[in-house]
C-alpha cells in the first residue's frame, strides 16, 4: 500500500519531533537507524497516523485502556509500592482509551518487524504471534485479572525476575554515582546521564523541594545532585532528569529518581477517540498506569514543573525490561515470553475495564469468544510490517544525506 503519508515518512518524523532537545534527539535518531525494530519503537506516531486509513482492516472490538505502544520490549519487572517484584506492562507514555484490537495490532506488527533480529523465519514469527494471541484470548475469556510474580514465573520471565531479585539499591547507586570530595554525585557517563546547566539544576531542585513539602518524609527528597537522563527511545529529546536525593540517609541510603516530561499521546491524537479531560499529560500517564498494572511502582507521581507535567518515580534496582537479545536463538524463552505477554495484556485490560469509557469485563469476555479476529490481526501485522520496512529504509537513506 503506497500513500502520500508513506512517501513523506522522514518529514513526518521530523515534524513530530520538532522542538525536542537536539542532543538527545540525535541519540534517538542514531538508535532508530540500528534496526527496523528500533525504528518501529521510536515511531509509534507513524503507526497510529497510518491506522486512520487502515482501521477497517482490523476487527471491531471493545474499548479498553491501552498503553499505546505495545511491543516485545515494553514489558519488564519493577518493585511495587508493596515491596514485591512484578512482571507487567512497562511504558504508558502513549496510553489512552482505544479499541482492544488496535493495541494488540501494534504488538503483532512488532513481532514481524523483530523476526530477523530473533532469527525467526516468517512462519516461526506467525507461530509466536499465535501463541501471544491464544494466551491473550484465554486470559480475556477467563474474565479475571491476575498477575505474574517471581514465585510463579517461568521461562524468560522467571529468568528476568530471578536476576533482578539479586540487585540492591546500594548496587544501583554504585553503578550510577561516584564519590567526589567526600560527596556522592551522579556519574556523568555521556550515555545514560548527561551534564546539566546550573539554571536547569536549580529549577528542578526548586520544584522537587515544593513536591517534598506535601510528602510524609520531606527529608527523603532532599536533592543532592541532578543530571539530564538519556533512556528509552520514543521519548528521547523530551526533558528528563535523574535526581540523586537523600533517601533514608547514610552512605548507602540515598535514592535515585527519574523525572520525565510527559507529552500528548500519539494514540489519542491520531485515533480521534473521545478521551477524559486530564489535568495534565503526566496525570494521564500515572492514572492509566495505576489502573492497568497489578500494583503501581514505588513513588509513582504526576508532578508539575514549570509549565509542563512530569512523571516522577524511583529508579529501582529491580526494574528491568525484557530485551530481545536475551531471547535470540532460544525458542523456549521466546514462546514462554509470548504467552506471558499475552496474559499480562489481557489482565491489564480486564483490570481497568469499566473506567471512564472503557468496556465492561463482560464485553471483553464476549469479544474473546467471537471468531475470526485473531486471523485479521495476523493479516494486519504482516501487511503493515512491509510499510515499516519501507519507512525504515527511507529514514536511513535520508539520515545519511
Amino acid at each position: 500500500m503506497t500513500t502520500k503519508a508513506y512517501q513523506d515518512a522522514p518529514s513526518r518524523i521530523e515534524r513530530f519531533n520538532a522542538g525536542r532537545e537536539p542532543e538527545r534527539l540525535a541519540i534517538k535518531y542514531r538508535e532508530m537507524r540500528k534496526s527496523p525494530f528500533a525504528f518501529f519503537r521510536g515511531t509509534a506516531h507513524l503507526f497510529w497516523e497510518d491506522l486512520r486509513a487502515r482501521r477497517s482492516a482490523l476487527p471491531d472490538s471493545p474499548l479498553v485502556w491501552a498503553c499505546g505502544d505495545l511491543h516485545l520490549e515494553n514489558f519488564g519487572s519493577f518493585q511495587g509500592d508493596n515491596g514485591l517484584s512484578y512482571f507487567d506492562l512497562n511504558d504508558f507514555d502513549e496510553s489512552a482509551v482505544a479499541p482492544s484490537a488496535w493495541e494488540v495490532s501494534r504488538f503483532v506488527t512488532g513481532v514481524y518487524v523483530a523476526a530477523p533480529m530473533l532469527h525467526l523465519a516468517r512462519g516461526e514469527a506467525t507461530e509466536l504471534v499465535k501463541l501471544f494471541l491464544d494466551a491473550y484470548q484465554t486470559a480475556l475469556d477467563d474474565g479475571k485479572a491476575r498477575w505474574i510474580e517471581r514465585a510463579t514465573a517461568s521461562g524468560m520471565v522467571g529468568t528476568l525476575l530471578r536476576r533482578v531479585s539479586k540487585e540492591t539499591r546500594a548496587m544501583l547507586l554504585d553503578s550510577r554515582t561516584i564519590w567526589k570530595k567526600g560527596k556522592r554525585r551522579i556519574l556523568i557517563d555521556g550515555r545514560s546521564a548527561l551534564p546539566i546547566t546550573h539554571g536547569r539544576r536549580a529549577a528542578v531542585t526548586r520544584q522537587l523541594d515544593m513536591f517534598a513539602e506535601d510528602q510524609p518524609d520531606p527529608d527523603f527528597f532532599k536533592v543532592l545532585d541532578v543530571a539530564r537522563r538519556s533512556a528509552g527511545l520514543g521519548s528521547l529529546g523530551l526533558e528528563r532528569y535523574i535526581v540523586l536525593v537523600r533517601g533514608d540517609g547514610g552512605r548507602d541510603g540515598n535514592a535515585l529518581l527519574d523525572v520525565k516530561q510527559a507529552s500528548p499521546s500519539s494514540l489519542a491524537s491520531f485515533g480521534r477517540l473521545r478521551q477524559p479531560a486530564w489535568r495534565s499529560e503526566a496525570d494521564r500517564v500515572v492514572t492509566i498506569q495505576r489502573r492497568m498494572q497489578a500494583v503501581a511502582p514505588a513513588m509513582l507521581h504526576a508532578k508539575k514543573i514549570g509549565r509542563g507535567g512530569y512523571v516522577l518515580r524511583e529508579l529501582q534496582p529491580s526494574k528491568d525490561r525484557l530485551r530481545l537479545k536475551d531471547a535470540r536463538g532460544d525458542p523456549h524463552h521466546l514462546r514462554s515470553g509470548a504467552r506471558a505477554m499475552g496474559q499480562v495484556t489481557a489482565w491489564a485490560q480486564l483490570r481497568s475495564s469499566g473506567r471512564n469509557g472503557s468496556a465492561a469485563a463482560d464485553d471483553l469476555v464476549a469479544f474473546a469468544r467471537t471468531r475470526g479476529w485473531k486471523n485479521r490481526l495476523v493479516d494486519y501485522g504482516r501487511s503493515y510490517e512491509a510499510e515499516v520496512q519501507r519507512d525504515f529504509k527511507q529514514f536511513v537513506k535520508t539520515q545519511k544525506q
